[in-house]
């Protein structure tokens, strides 16, 4: 029995304008922090990450406390975590996967959602909606409100019995069904996912001022320990 993680990084970073994941966050590229979040992790035993060879020979020269292996990417994000899901030992019994511009996630909450993944097998972090929504036309007015009670905003990681996400993902292509995530595979085939509330910011690195207000995140969080 192992515990494995997948980070997908084989996107091309197109909102950005440049390799995100490349991207210098406090002297390190942003995805080494979050390879280096797993790898602290205690209950994480490998880490597979979803990338080119040139992202991974550059980015991810180490060391790290666990075994790194590379998974060529697809041209989708679904399609790159089902090549992970297939690069998995036959001993992993638990998958997390997390998206490798989320580079403020603490070990902490890794462990967190594997301790309920190992519960409920399907689990995910994500947080609460806290803004008032509001449902535009086609002109662009605001027509209604949406009602925020129950809302969710969707992070990783997202964690999973192994077996169970394979098949959600298998039916998944046979459906020809497109999903944004590991939740929306799950909720094809049927299950639910415990969410966890994250207590901390974890922030998805999408436009250049995302990585000022990483940065500043990780000082404030560095000063008040």
């Amino acid at each position: 029995m192992s515990i494995a993680a997948i980070i997908v990084a084989a996107g091309s970073s197109q909102r950005m304008g440049f390799d995100k994941l490349a991207a210098d966050l406090r002297g390190r590229p942003v995805l080494a922090h979050s390879v280096e979040a797993f790898s602290a992790a205690s209950s994480i035993d490998e880490i597979f990450v979803v990338c080119s060879a040139q992202r991974f020979e550059e980015l991810l020269s180490g060391p790290f406390a666990k075994p790194i292996y590379r998974v060529e990417g697809g041209a989708t994000r679904q399609e790159s975590v089902y090549h992970g899901l297939k690069a998995l030992s036959a001993e992993t019994t638990i998958v997390a996967v997390h998206d490798g511009a989320r580079p403020l996630i603490q070990p902490s909450e890794i462990e967190t959602c594997l301790q309920q993944a190992r519960k409920y097998g399907a689990c995910a972090l994500g947080r609460r909606v806290a803004e008032t929504l509001k449902r535009a036309d086609q002109e662009g007015f605001a027509r209604s409100s949406v009602e925020r009670e129950g809302l969710w905003f969707m992070e990783t990681p997202q964690c999973f019995r192994v077996n169970a996400l394979r098949r959600a993902y298998q039916q998944v292509r046979e459906r020809h069904l497109v999903v944004t995530d590991e939740v929306s595979a799950m909720e094809a085939t049927g299950i639910s996912s415990y969410l966890v509330e994250s207590k901390a910011p974890n922030l998805k690195i999408t436009v250049p001022a995302d990585l000022k207000l990483a940065a500043y995140l990780m000082d404030d969080a560095e000063e008040t320990r």
